[in-house]
């Protein structure tokens, strides 16, 4: 492309920045919770298919379900289900040999949870350069912007050498992904692609991997508060976190490097997500609790595989237990309930970042740094069956929390380099 044609597609961005700021705020309304093993993508889906359609794309709508091959894939992860819950995909097609490119996100939202907003999650509020709402950030943004970059090549009629594919897909939070694979299996594939997470102006050619543990501590000696010297389970939950920092230490010290995530102090951090017992409040009665549960999470790097990892924790977790008998008179029972998202990363030196690269820093003026996102998410599946694939998208805040948002002007940046780098990389027709 020319530097006058680049001009231009940035204009055009900026002259329709109300667009884009409409197409999330309409995104954010429509409610599409995961709750895991069902989710409520349905109706988001149908407005997505919509809008494509308005814009002289011809939109498909399937579900996981609908692709046989699906359940016998060694990626599939079972026992969700997919009644009414649509992928769309629509194929813009190359009109002379151009490279294809693949725009994919997920429509899917964590819920609205327990936990209070100030803001209606599902209100799509402006204040200042903040949209709040349940995935404004994670991430109807980036659907949002591959939306608004599939209506502004039919407005200024550009027609692109290579195939262009939008892909919207259901099930990927909770480590869900089979909506991500259904796409793959369909066909919908291309020599790139860009997934439109919230990666904060980063171009992200590798994501960290991540476990999912839930531990079920059980004890026999509870008993009423003051009869006695019973601890319940609460002993094998305090030598449990005593503990734990050794298996913190152990991943730090043994976890493979990698150069994408130098940048981070612990690059495989150890978390505990969620402690329950007993039920809080005086309606309960004051009895000193026998079982607990604990959520468990530890990120791991690329090449990192699931046998390793699960024998490195079994092994710990087992002396720890062998070094305390008399504390675990039970054996706790461990849970894992989401799949293994493992690590994945491509060469930060391929095409597709050296591209995007260049695509950034002539719209937005400054080199992006080129590093791996922190957390897990579907791109591992791009990278499995051979597509390159990175992370680009805007900043935002409160991901996963009450009060989510994401930064209009980001998301205007981000739109801006996306749009640029479909035509320099697809290539037009003169």
């Amino acid at each position: 492309m020319n530097a006058a044609s680049e001009n231009e597609l940035a204009s055009f961005v900026d002259e329709h920045r109300d667009r884009l700021v409409t197409l999330l705020q309409d995104l954010v309304r429509i409610p599409s919770e995961n709750r895991a093993p069902d989710g409520a993508e349905e109706q988001c889906q149908l407005y997505v298919a919509g809008v494509l359609r308005d814009a002289g794309w011809e939109p498909m709508l399937y579900t996981p379900a609908d692709v046989p091959e699906l359940g016998s894939h060694p990626l599939y992860w079972p026992g969700r289900r997919y009644s009414r819950r649509p992928n769309v995909a629509a194929v813009r097609p190359g009109s002379s040999g151009g490279r294809s490119l693949v725009l994919s996100g997920h429509i899917d939202t964590v819920p609205v949870g327990s936990a209070p907003w100030t803001r209606h999650p599902f209100g799509g509020e402006v204040d200042g350069n903040r949209l709040y709402g349940r995935g404004s950030n994670d991430m109807k943004a980036g659907i949002a912007a591959n939306l608004f970059v599939a209506e502004a090549l039919t407005a200024l009629g550009l027609q692109l050498a290579g195939d262009l594919t939008f892909e919207s897909v259901v099930d990927e939070e909770f480590g869900g992904v089979n909506g991500t694979l259904a796409g793959r299996l369909m066909g919908f594939n291309a020599d790139g692609a860009v997934i439109s997470e919230p990666s904060f102006h980063r171009i992200s050619p590798a994501q960290r991997g991540g476990r999912t543990l839930h531990i079920t501590f059980t004890a026999g000696n509870a008993g009423i508060l003051g009869a006695g010297p019973a601890t319940g389970v609460i002993d094998q939950l305090r030598v449990f976190l005593q503990e734990l920092p050794r298996f913190a230490e152990l991943r730090l010290r043994t976890a493979p490097s990698h150069p994408l995530y130098n940048h981070l102090e612990n690059p495989v951090p150890v978390s505990v997500s969620r402690i329950q017992t007993a039920p809080w409040g005086n309606s309960e009665p004051p009895n000193v609790p026998d079982t607990c549960r604990l959520e468990l999470f530890w990120q791991t790097m690329p090449g990192e595989t699931l046998q390793a990892i699960d024998r490195q924790f079994a092994e710990w977790f087992d002396a720890v237990l062998s070094d305390n008998p008399d504390v675990f008179n039970e054996r706790p029972r461990l849970e894992y309930p989401i799949r293994w998202l493992p690590g994945s990363a491509i060469d930060p030196g391929c095409p597709l970042v050296s591209e995007l690269s260049a695509a950034v820093k002539h719209t937005l003026g400054f080199e992006p740094a080129v590093a791996g996102i922190e957390g897990p998410c579907d791109m591992y599946v791009f990278h499995e069956f051979g597509i390159p694939a990175v992370l680009w998208g805007p900043r935002g805040g409160n991901t996963h929390m009450p009060d989510e948002y994401v930064e209009i002007d980001s998301l205007v940046q981000s739109t801006k380099s996306l749009l640029s780098f479909v035509c320099s990389w697809c290539g037009e027709d003169s």
